[in-house]
């Protein structure tokens, strides 16, 4: 099951595990993208042994993934790997950030995730096994400029995993997080209203295909990664971030400033 299956990194993954020959089923709450998805999957993966299935569901609504969990179980389907890759973004400078925007990134982006991982859980703790990849940011791993509502998301997602791993490997249940850079997505359309600082130092981590996240993803739950980075930058950025902080806190007000001559 993967969340946000319908485009971006979700569609990417889903792809790649059709491929492979997996059963996939896709969640997102546009009907007409979803049908969308569904045939482009199976177009590219002609040989699958795989069967693709869609499923309209709003991640932000408790009340609607509790009803996808209950059809999924009622077909016998529940899954065994779940990907919450349902999000959004948002950014501004923060004194002009409505409190609602972040009410809204908030609910999607940590609580979308919280709903569907509760509901899957449930069904891989009877299981006996499972896997979960949910998805962050290297904007999770480390604040940015400009992105205060998607960075809290984020942050609160990466503990959010890091606490349910430790809490789900003895039930035989694998909990990993992906940690892309900016990925060519529709999601990344959105970030050219970002101030210019944030959008200088986005330029600093490079910007993956969504198809190379992908395969980074899976290849890292095959590898049994707890956090999963993909691209050479941005694996530099947070590594460097961890353990030299204040050399990137240095070199990232000398890009802020450079964006925005005074």
């Amino acid at each position: 099951m993967i969340t946000g299956g319908s485009s971006g990194i979700g569609f990417a993954i889903a792809k790649e595990l059709a491929r492979q020959g997996s059963h996939v089923h896709i969640a997102a709450r546009r009907p007409d993208v979803l049908e969308g998805a569904v045939t482009a999957i199976r177009a590219a993966c002609p040989n699958s042994t795989g069967q693709v299935t869609a499923y309209q569901c709003d991640i932000a609504s408790r009340a609607d993934v509790a009803a996808l969990f209950d059809r999924l179980r009622s077909a016998a389907s529940a899954p065994s790997i779940v990907v919450n890759s349902a999000g959004v973004t948002g950014g501004g400078y923060f004194q002009s950030i409505p409190v609602e925007d972040f009410e809204r990134i908030m609910q999607i982006n940590f609580f979308g995730t919280l709903y569907v991982t509760k509901e899957a859980v449930a069904d891989m703790l009877v299981a006996g096994e499972g896997w979960i990849l949910n998805i962050s940011s290297v904007a999770g791993q480390m604040a940015v400029f400009g992105l205060a509502p998607y960075c809290a998301s984020k942050f609160a997602v990466n503990g959010f995993t890091q606490t349910i791993r430790k809490e789900m490997k003895k039930h035989g249940i694998s909990v990993s997080l992906l940690c892309p850079p900016d990925t060519d997505t529709p999601m990344l359309e959105g970030d050219a209203a970002n101030p210019p600082e944030t959008r200088a130092l986005a330029s600093t981590a490079g910007v993956l295909s969504p198809e190379t996240v992908a395969r980074a993803a899976i290849d890292g739950m095959r590898s049994g990664r707890a956090l999963i980075v993909p691209g050479f930058e941005a694996k530099f950025i947070t590594t460097a971030h961890r353990w030299a902080p204040g050399i990137v806190a240095r070199v990232e007000d000398w890009v802020i400033r450079r964006a925005v001559p005074r």
